[in-house]
């Protein structure tokens, strides 16, 4: 039996120095940086998703409150608005309007009325109501005995939500006639 022996040239082993590792390390990088850039997207958009939902809780509290304030200017008599629990003559031309000088945190604003709350917001909605006085009458002419004298009151509702955080805080304002 003849045994075959098998000569390697050692020029050929020595020159493949590791060039497939070197290949291959730089195409996982590559493929890492890939799948990090689109993670990043990814948590970028959830982020956003989540402060839209956020926004969105918040429009939906100051929108309970102007329906809370209309529904209070409805009734059959007002109090006087005398800058007492959020009812207020308006601020003058020309200087800072009534909702930014409020504290919105205290009894300067109404809360919602009766046992109504918002599930998930970091703080109730609150509103603000100033008289913003008679309307001049577009009736020409006497009224007639029978009928009755129209109130033509109107009144700025400003109302103010918070989100489920208080980062996210949306104001509505709305005018109500009476």
């Amino acid at each position: 039996m003849v045994k075959k022996m098998r000569i390697v040239d050692s020029s050929v082993l020595q020159d493949e120095s590791g060039a497939a590792l070197v290949t291959s390390l730089v195409i996982l990088l590559v493929l890492s940086l890939l799948a990090l850039a689109g993670m990043q997207g990814s948590v970028l958009e959830e982020r956003m998703a989540g402060n839209m939902s956020n926004r969105n809780l918040a429009f939906q509290a100051a929108e309970a409150a102007l329906r809370d304030a209309e529904y209070f200017l409805e009734g059959a008599t007002l109090p006087a608005f005398d800058g007492t629990d959020g009812l207020y003559q308006p601020t003058a031309a020309g200087t800072t309007p009534r909702w930014n000088l409020v504290n919105w945190d205290d009894s300067d604003s109404r809360k919602i009325s009766g046992t109504d709350t918002i599930d998930h917001v970091a703080q109730q909605p609150r509103y603000i109501i100033e008289d913003m006085g008679a309307l001049e009458s577009t009736v020409n002419g006497s009224l007639v005995a029978s009928e009755a004298v129209p109130d033509n009151r109107v009144y700025r509702v400003t109302a103010r939500g918070v989100g489920g955080t208080t980062t996210a805080t949306v104001v509505l304002q709305c005018t109500f006639k009476k």
